[in-house]
């Protein structure tokens, strides 16, 4: 069964609140409703139909056996993402996008194998075992940034099959690299965003902390309808 979207939490939300008018891209006008008070009000029909297209998406990508990765790094979303993501149990980059995270796999497998290898040094003892406790504390650090970087993908095994993302702008470079690879990209676009750059456009409020987590609510959803299937 599809995940139903609810128009009215849409607009309890703020979903519908858009930027200043002065701020619009051209390329949002079919997404916009109207203007009041200098600022752009969003369709939320088009909110829904967004939607609608993009949860089914996401839920025949999980249930082919592919990871979701969720990408959402602006200080007022990195919370909320991962614990979205987490909960979803599926990969997540909330800390700074650090270039080549999806097309540089050289580099990232390395990092990442450094992570597991000093996890796994330091969960058995040995790091314990061959070095003073000043050095095990310098190593633990070590892996404390590296889980920083690159913690929310650790498990995630080549590239995903889609990529979510909850500010097209704030998150350019990961939406950049997801084309390159062609994986699609489901985005939350406000008024003052290039809609052209992502797959599955879901027009909405992109600062608002309400209307991202319902956003969210309805991914997970779809994610866990997908891994029942």
């Amino acid at each position: 069964m599809a995940v139903a979207v609810d128009m009215k939490a849409l607009l309890e939300a703020g979903v519908h609140f858009g930027h200043k008018t002065s701020r619009w891209h051209p390329k949002m006008a079919p997404y916009i409703h109207s203007k009041r008070q200098e600022t752009h009000i969003i369709d939320l029909v088009k909110t829904a139909e967004g939607l609608e297209a993009a949860l089914p998406f996401i839920t025949k990508t999980i249930a082919s056996g592919k990871k979701v990765l969720f990408v959402g790094t602006k200080k007022q979303h990195k919370d909320i993402v991962k614990a979205a993501a987490e909960s979803a149990n599926q990969p997540f980059v909330t800390e700074r996008w650090i270039g080549g995270m999806l097309t540089n796999t050289a580099t990232m497998t390395s990092q990442i194998k450094k992570l597991h290898d000093l996890e796994r040094r330091m969960a058995s003892g040995d790091l314990e075992k061959r070095y003073n406790k000043l050095e095990v504390q310098r190593f633990q650090e070590e892996i404390d940034v590296l889980n920083t970087k690159y913690g929310g993908i650790k498990d995630l095994s080549g590239a995903p099959g889609a990529v979510v993302v909850v500010d097209t702008i704030a998150d350019a470079g990961a939406i950049r690299e997801a084309r390159n690879l062609n994986v699609p990209v489901v985005g939350v676009v406000d008024t003052n965003a290039d809609p052209t750059a992502v797959d599955y456009v879901i027009p909405g409020n992109d600062d608002a902390i309400k209307g991202t987590q319902l956003l969210l609510d309805y991914i997970v959803a779809a994610v866990k309808e997908g891994e029942a299937k």
